[in-house]
């Protein structure tokens, strides 16, 4: 990324303003510190922002990337002319951020909006943060993936053996996958559960559920004005929509708005939100 830029601007003519980073991990964004990334070993305790300053001379902000999409969607997307709004990416994890008054909201420790840890169902699946039931091991895309494969198998049955499943019940799965349980995705869980599997419809509306049960808990405490949902599990058709609205507008609040729409930006909410968040600094 760093020779991308320099390359950049050597081809741009005029000075550089601002730098925004858009980072997929815990930011102390007050100092621009990185506190580690959950996908890459050696990002821990890093300070982006100084070293980007260093560098290229330019002020320079990072926060975490649902927090700046979140910023994006507020600025140039979806969530347009708001004064409160809840940012949530359902995709191969789970995450979130708010923006209030304008600004993003960090919270004391800068983990405000990690929706994704919430308990949804306790005692349930296994989470990578190592409890259980948080709402990304529930309903996030990994998971919807996984639960239709442990669905499709029998217990301890390998992969290589041919699954249970009938015309209604997970067939419509299997074949997408070309015959191999390990290759069903989240996105084959939606086309099939588009199509009329059963099994698919059980497992997405389960984890639609799951989502909406998160959301409520976040509409209930906070009463945003708005709530965008972006991420490639939004994708999963106007099932699962209908599935985490409805779900979401039973267990609010009844005097709470529920206003869930889709993201505007699609997957360029963070880069949008870098540049809203650069922005900033050209106003202090």
């Amino acid at each position: 990324m760093r020779r991308m830029t320099h390359g950049l601007l050597a081809q741009v003519p005029g000075q550089l303003v601002a730098i925004g980073v858009s980072f997929g991990g815990p930011v102390d964004a007050a100092r621009g510190l990185v506190r580690l990334s959950h996908h890459i070993p050696g990002w821990e305790e890093i300070p982006l922002a100084e070293q980007l300053r260093a560098e290229f001379g330019a002020p320079a902000a990072a926060d975490n990337d649902a927090n700046v999409a979140a910023l994006g969607e507020w600025r140039f997307g979806a969530g347009q002319g708001c004064e409160s709004l809840l940012y949530v990416t359902i995709s191969t994890g789970i995450g979130g951020g708010w923006v209030l008054g304008g600004r993003i909201w960090g919270g004391a420790d800068g983990m405000a909006g990690e929706i994704g840890h919430m308990i949804v169902r306790p005692g349930g699946t296994l989470c990578d943060c190592g409890r259980r039931g948080c709402l990304e091991a529930e309903a996030c895309g990994r998971a919807i993936a996984a639960k239709a494969r442990a669905r499709l198998l029998d217990e301890g049955q390998p992969s290589a053996q041919p699954p249970r499943g009938t015309d209604d019940e997970g067939a419509k799965m299997l074949a997408a996958a070309g015959g191999r349980v390990e290759a069903v995705t989240a996105q084959i869980v939606a086309q099939a559960a588009e199509a009329g599997d059963a099994l698919a419809q059980a497992i997405l509306d389960d984890a639609a559920r799951m989502l909406g049960l998160g959301l409520s808990a976040a509409i209930s405490l906070l009463n945003p004005e708005r709530v965008v949902l972006g991420g490639g599990v939004t994708k999963s058709g106007e099932r699962w929509w209908r599935t985490v609205r409805a779900e979401a507008r039973a267990n609010a609040f009844a005097q709470s708005r529920v206003d869930i729409v889709p993201a505007a930006l699609g997957d360029d909410a963070p880069l949008w939100g870098a540049i809203a968040l650069a922005e900033t600094l050209t106003c202090e």
